[in-house]
């Protein structure tokens, strides 16, 4: 909360400085900012914000949309990452096997994948992954991995077959957009947003 009220402060004087001006009197894209900045509560819990994100988010929707800006807070405009990071151990890769006729987005990494040997800790093993109705609920598939090596360069698999690939989805992050800011010594902060209404 601390990092928020020093960000909008820094903001807020950047913006209205030389006037004695009211957060209304903002352009539409510090207001934009100003309310994504918005931790607890989040935009939607602030009265003055919904407007200003209500109008951005129908914006989006037409044709020709350019992001807002508050050029004078230097953030520019805000990225996405729509799924969290992958558990330690984990890298993302994609579901998208090209047969699903382009509905999924191409290279959308919504899902982890790891490298487990399941004869080294095979209580631990049958506990996350033994029970196959349970994978299956989850979306968390097992493959035994064969040959001279796999995905992760392991080369001593064929040997053993103790070493298994696990696959789950990648969650989705509850809040995808951000901003990154500069606080008043110039170092950026990252504020996560959403956009429902």
């Amino acid at each position: 909360m601390k990092h928020l009220l020093y960000a909008a402060a820094g903001l807020a004087a950047l913006t209205f400085a030389p006037t004695g001006a009211k957060a209304e009197d903002a352009s539409w894209g510090c207001q934009v900012l100003l309310c994504a900045a918005s931790q607890n509560p989040s935009w939607q819990g602030v009265p003055y914000c919904v407007p200003p994100m209500k109008r951005l988010i129908t914006a989006m929707s037409k044709p020709g949309f350019d992001w807002p800006i508050c050029h004078e807070a230097k953030a520019g405009e805000p990225s996405r990452q729509e799924f969290e990071d992958c558990p330690a151990g984990a890298r993302p890769t994609s579901s998208n096997d090209g047969k699903d006729n382009g509905l999924r987005r191409r290279n959308e990494e919504d899902q982890c994948v790891r490298v487990v040997d399941r004869c080294g800790n095979s209580g631990e093993y049958n506990r996350l992954y033994g029970d196959e109705d349970a994978n299956q609920r989850n979306g968390v598939t097992v493959r035994s991995i064969s040959g001279s090596s796999d995905h992760f360069g392991n080369r001593d698999n064929r040997y053993n077959g103790c070493k298994v690939q696990v696959t789950s989805p990648r969650p989705r992050r509850a809040n995808p957009w951000f901003f990154d800011i500069p606080n008043d010594k110039g170092v950026k902060e990252r504020f996560w947003f959403n956009l429902r209404t």
